[in-house]
């Protein structure tokens, strides 16, 4: 064999593995892809974010496009020499592959909004890059948990008060185990009157249909009564759940923040 075109031909199959560890190497520090996805060939992570507890915009998931959760944003650069289009049909098919359901399909556009079980992605594609933006469905974490005598105070006063860091999923009725600090303040409340009885009451916002919505206050209620009564060693007959679902909100539903607070359990004196 001619020793040039042996050397050509070493130096290019050594180029290969490096050429794909330099565009590697590109991506932005910390980055990688969610695992729901490939992305496409030859693309780079820009940037890239997490955050635990976030709402995102996801057009087309809701009536307000707002969804609350673990939300991931994931930016690419797609190779220069790649048409939008091609880009277009790799992401529809990558999607259909990984399962999801294609909620929009802008079509030439390049905008998706798709779900899989509890979790939500939003691509939109322009000018030469690509974002994912996933959301992964939680309840907000509320960071006050009122203790017994903020509990007790607001009994004394309105007949009623709002328990705070009573927690759940999204459309589930278990109560999270980061609600024992809650759940003991209403121990301690009940402990310190031995005569106090209370009506347990699940309340939600008005998202959705009213009917699953009165099922979720009365599930997440009874749930709550049934942590006291198993876990907490709390009489039953102080005890009463009922779900009054989005009757009685506490702010306006036609924002994420008062959505966010009409989402409550309630103590109310029997």
């Amino acid at each position: 064999m001619n020793k040039k075109l042996f050397r050509y031909g070493l130096l290019f199959a050594l180029a290969v593995p490096i050429a794909t560890r330099l565009s590697r190497a590109q991506d932005a520090q910390g980055c990688k892809d969610s695992p729901l996805i490939t992305r496409f060939p030859g693309s780079v992570i820009t940037s890239c974010s997490e955050k635990p507890d976030d709402v995102a915009n996801i057009p087309k998931a809701n009536k307000d496009n707002k969804l609350e959760g673990e939300v991931q944003e994931i930016d690419y650069r797609y190779p220069p020499n790649a048409s939008k289009a091609q880009v277009v049909r790799n992401v529809r098919t990558a999607l259909r592959n990984a399962g999801f359901n294609i909620d929009w399909d802008s079509g030439d556009g390049g905008d998706f909004t798709v779900h899989k079980g509890g979790t939500w992605m939003y691509i939109n594609l322009h000018d030469g890059r690509y974002e994912e933006t996933i959301v992964k469905l939680i309840d907000l974490k509320q960071e006050m948990v009122a203790n017994a005598t903020d509990l007790s105070n607001g009994l004394a006063t309105n007949g009623h008060v709002v328990a705070n860091g009573i927690l759940f999923d999204t459309g589930k009725s278990d109560v999270k185990p980061e609600s024992a600090p809650a759940l003991q303040e209403i121990v301690k409340l009940l402990q310190q009157d031995n005569k106090l009885k209370l009506y347990v009451v699940g309340h939600t916002d008005n998202v959705g249909a009213l009917a699953a919505n009165m099922d979720l206050s009365k599930q997440r209620a009874a749930s709550v009564v049934k942590v006291l009564t198993t876990q907490y060693s709390v009489a039953a007959n102080r005890l009463a759940p009922y779900g009054d679902g989005p009757y009685a909100p506490i702010a306006s539903n036609d924002s994420e923040d008062g959505r966010t607070l009409n989402r409550r359990v309630e103590l109310v004196k029997q």
